[in-house]
């Protein structure tokens, strides 16, 4: 996924409100940026990092800039758009690069299902169940290396497991995708602590027969793409 015009880099003085930040660009405008993140950000969103906008000229927009992506030390970078996701894992499914689900020519977003939620991809093919998959945004590292979700309270998360191991009991495949948008870790794990219904509900749907995947991003200031897999560590009781 390419970003739709060149990033230009600035210094974040704020971000509040979830939805705003304002920023102060390196050519010294100060500007409000809309922030596609709900979570908590830890560890982003502190006075003075460097961060990388994505201006756009469209008028129907309020705010002319969008926070994409935080640079890291060492050269890496953490992405916190919440869509983006979505849009590498469409790339790489309809590319049948994600190895677990290559044998799916047909894939349909955002299709209806369980009680009040949309999958955020339906695969199909001729002969095979058909396979639910639900994709979740990673950013959070508070130990070198390690990534966690969530980084936040999501009752919508935990939600949207009860409704993958229902289609698993229905006889179709089940499969929650997680996107590590940080290069600066190489391993997963959930974050019980910070929320430990999700944490059980994770369990719930892997002993139903849910499936997890993780991933790597590639990112840079031209775009992020679907990485390397990233095997997950699991604590004990999580169902994997």
């Amino acid at each position: 996924m390419r970003f739709q015009t060149p990033l230009v880099p600035g210094r974040l003085i704020r971000r509040y409100k979830r939805f705003l930040a304002d920023v102060r660009l390196d050519d010294g405008r100060e500007v409000t940026a809309h922030c596609a993140n709900p979570g908590a950000m830890t560890g982003l969103n502190a006075p003075g990092t460097r961060v990388w906008l994505e201006p756009n000229d469209d008028p129907k927009r309020k705010l002319k800039f969008a926070w994409r992506l935080v640079e890291l030390p060492g050269g890496h970078w953490a992405g916190i758009d919440t869509a983006v996701p979505n849009k590498v894992v469409k790339e790489a499914l309809a590319a049948r690069a994600i190895t677990p689900l290559a044998a799916y020519g047909t894939v349909r977003p955002e299709v209806r299902y369980g009680e009040k939620s949309r999958v955020d991809f339906l695969l199909s093919e001729p002969g095979l169940p058909d396979a639910y998959v639900e994709v979740k945004n990673v950013h959070l590292a508070r130990q070198p290396g390690l990534a966690e979700f969530p980084d936040s309270v999501t009752a919508r998360g935990a939600r949207h497991l009860a409704e993958l191991a229902a289609m698993v009991r229905e006889g179709h495949r089940a499969v929650m995708l997680y996107l590590v948008q940080r290069t600066d870790c190489t391993r997963f794990a959930l974050a019980a602590d910070i929320d430990p219904a999700y944490a059980e509900a994770f369990g719930a749907a892997r002993k139903a027969g849910v499936e997890a995947l993780c991933y790597a991003a590639d990112i840079s200031t031209e775009g992020v793409r679907l990485g390397a897999p990233i095997e997950p560590v699991f604590q004990r009781g999580s169902g994997a």
